[in-house]
């Protein structure tokens, strides 16, 4: 889980970011910003946590 203070300084730089870089991702759920996939909006972690409990519509957990 992210603090919270670093969560509220994104939101902030994002409104009146100086330079487009120094905004970045941040995982929807946890707020983590690395290991961020921007097709689903969030973190490995979350995405690995929701997939195996069968709550991403069209992943599945890989075997062989």
């Amino acid at each position: 889980m992210a603090k919270k203070s670093l969560i509220e300084k994104q939101k902030r730089l994002k409104e009146k970011s100086k330079y487009s870089s120094r905004v970045y991702n941040r995982c929807k759920i946890c707020g983590r910003r690395r290991g961020y996939f921007r097709q689903f909006k969030m973190c490995r972690l979350c995405i690995r946590k929701l997939a195996h409990a069968g709550q991403l519509p069209g992943v599945m957990k890989s075997s062989w």
